[in-house]
């Protein structure tokens, strides 16, 4: 399987971090082994001093698909749940200002925390799903779909004109305002409207 991810999905956490508004969905990956599954402690790696969390509502691809036209994106996934996309934000900084790939801020080992998966048939409208996180049972990010540039269908028609689908796949959605840094000894709790689907602790 593979990760897919798209950047600057929210206009209010372009703005938090003076980005500039994208006209298409900005695509990174990471690699499987930045997956953290069942809860895992998450352990601040020595080669990064600002870590920072972004919570993402997270899609799980469920047949193969190439070019899908956004009209029948939705029978290409089935199941959402949660994901943490940790980034490196000192190495992203110090490479995006040399204009280089920032792939090591972001793919690096358990970077990717997720969740159990829900049904979507579970949930009355797509378009308006309410997620947050809380650090140390403190409200940092709250999101809804609602407010997203680019909604799941057109993320998954676009995604699947470079790269073919395949079951099992992840797309990580992209993050709302928020976001900012953990420290070692914090916890970290994902909710779906008021279910609790994703907890990490820093280690």
């Amino acid at each position: 399987m593979k990760i897919l991810a798209i950047g600057r999905n929210y206009a209010e956490h372009i703005k938090e971090l003076n980005n500039e508004r994208p006209s298409e969905p900005v695509i990174f990956t990471k690699p499987d082994t930045a997956l953290l599954k069942n809860g895992e402690d998450f352990y601040y790696p020595d080669y990064s001093k600002d870590i920072h969390h972004e919570i993402e509502l997270v899609l799980r691809v469920c047949k193969v698909g190439k070019n899908i036209e956004e009209k029948f994106a939705h029978k290409y996934y089935d199941q959402i749940g949660l994901g943490i996309d940790f980034t490196a934000r000192d190495l992203q900084s110090k490479a995006k200002e040399k204009g280089l790939p920032w792939a090591i801020a972001k793919g690096f080992d358990g970077s990717a925390p997720i969740s159990n998966f829900l049904p979507l048939s579970g949930f009355k409208d797509i378009n308006n799903i309410n997620f947050s996180l809380k650090v140390n049972n403190e409200v940092r990010q709250q999101g809804n779909t609602s407010l997203m540039l680019f909604g799941f269908d057109y993320m998954v028609s676009y995604l699947s004109k470079f790269f073919t689908l395949k079951t099992g796949d992840l797309i990580f959605t992209g993050t709302p305002s928020g976001v900012g840094p953990i420290e070692i000894g914090q916890k970290l709790e994902g909710f779906i409207e008021d279910e609790k689907l994703l907890e990490v602790n820093i280690k």
